[in-house]
């Protein structure tokens, strides 16, 4: 790390990990209460895809508005934004229809979704900024980056489903936005110089790569994540809620921390292995060719995982304990996978970009990382409701499937 930078690392890091921890919080209580409340799969889908589409277009104007005005002002937007999200929502009304409820927490959610990818592509960016050159330097900070963002987004899932188990759902959202702020406040205060503070002749057309690795990365992209939330978002804690639940109040809170345990433990285990991925993959000593043919060939090896799970689910013919530890191996096993997959690209989409088009290059590939969340959202609850977990689980693997031929399209030169 250049030593100059550093504080700014520093700063960006420590905001990132405060809006990651209510991220997660924040997710698992809208999708617990929710339930607990009555709403279908497909209700609980439309909760979040509000917040996907905002990623999708957040992240193709948050580039050029980084470029234009600076990545101190993305973050600290991002962080306020969250914090009016967070305070919105203690507003839901038990007394209104269903319909009325589900509106107003996507737009909500709309808005959390803003917040969220404004913090993202500015310390994403800042990693290209400030990350030393030489060797793996580049690779090893962002997976640092990176994988803490998830290890922490994996405690706000455990923290979401605590908080609502214990003070409520309106409490809740009032503790993190009081602690949001302060964080907020205290970044203002002490982020020290070391990030650019944008030009004024960027032009929005510019967020438009004609870098070819760029856009079949971010193809590639589009369909890894959308894999990943077919099954995290609705299907799996939807099918443990139906399993492990008894139907009483203590039972659902015994639930409730079960599953936001798992989770939390999944997310914590992806960002361990994204943030050891370097290493793993002794990229030290691997050439920018065989780290490409890295990425294509974990795609590859991907794939098997959510197959043989959804096989395994559909063939058994009623739940049962074995069926419920096989799923939860099998997908500790499609996360730390899934986390070597990830690194790689957020390493290559970096590497792939120039200084003077990092926040431009980072903003459009985030884009497609927010679509592929949406289509893997929509398709989580539609799924679900259609064919069950198996449904899910064979969605998945097609997806993945889709993205490895992205991948292969990657070229050296």
């Amino acid at each position: 790390m250049k030593q100059e930078g550093l504080p700014a690392y520093i700063s960006v890091t420590a905001a990132y990990w405060a809006f990651m921890l209510t991220d997660g919080a924040l997710r698992m209580l809208v999708l617990l209460h929710f339930h607990a409340l009555g709403f279908s799969p497909v209700q609980l889908a439309y909760l979040f895809v509000l917040y996907e589409i905002a990623g999708v277009v957040t992240n193709l104007s948050a580039g050029w508005i980084a470029a234009r005005y600076g990545l101190t002002s993305t973050l600290y937007a991002g962080l306020g934004l969250q914090v009016l999200a967070l305070l919105a929502l203690t507003q839901l009304n038990p007394d209104w229809s269903i319909a009325v409820s589900v509106s107003f927490v996507m737009l909500v959610q709309g808005a959390s979704g803003v917040a969220k990818d404004l913090a993202k592509m500015s310390s994403k960016s800042a990693v290209k900024l400030l990350a030393p050159k030489d060797g793996d330097g580049l690779f090893r900070w962002v997976a640092v980056l990176t994988g803490s963002k998830n290890a922490v987004k994996g405690l706000g899932f455990l923290l979401g489903a605590a908080l609502l188990a214990t003070v409520g759902f309106t409490k809740a959202l009032l503790f993190m936005a009081a602690v949001l702020a302060l964080i907020l406040v205290a970044v203002i205060l002490k982020m020290p110089a070391g990030l650019p503070r944008g030009r004024k002749g960027a032009k929005f057309h510019e967020v438009f790569s004609k870098n070819r690795n760029i856009n079949w990365l971010s193809f590639s992209r589009i369909f890894l994540f959308g894999a990943r939330d077919v099954w995290f978002v609705v299907g799996i804690p939807i099918y443990f809620y139906a399993v492990l639940s008894d139907g009483t109040e203590s039972g659902n809170r015994a639930t409730f921390f079960t599953i936001g345990t798992f989770m939390a433990f999944w997310v914590i285990l992806y960002g361990i292995v994204q943030a050891n991925a370097p290493r793993l993959l002794r990229a030290k000593s691997r050439s920018a060719a065989e780290i490409i043919a890295q990425a294509q060939t974990w795609a590859g090896v991907l794939v098997t995982v959510p197959a043989a799970l959804a096989t395994l689910v559909w063939t058994a013919s009623e739940p049962a304990p074995w069926l419920t530890v096989s799923l939860i191996i099998g997908l500790l096993v499609f996360g730390a996978i899934f986390a070597v997959n990830s690194a790689l690209h957020s390493y290559l989409i970096l590497a792939f970009t120039e200084d003077s088009r990092v926040t431009m290059d980072v903003g459009f590939y985030y884009m497609a990382n927010a679509a592929g969340r949406l289509l893997g959202t929509v398709l989580s609850g539609a799924s679900y409701q259609l064919g069950g977990l198996p449904l899910c689980l064979a969605t998945a693997a097609l997806m993945v499937a889709i993205s490895a031929v992205g991948a292969r399209q990657l070229q050296t030169s």
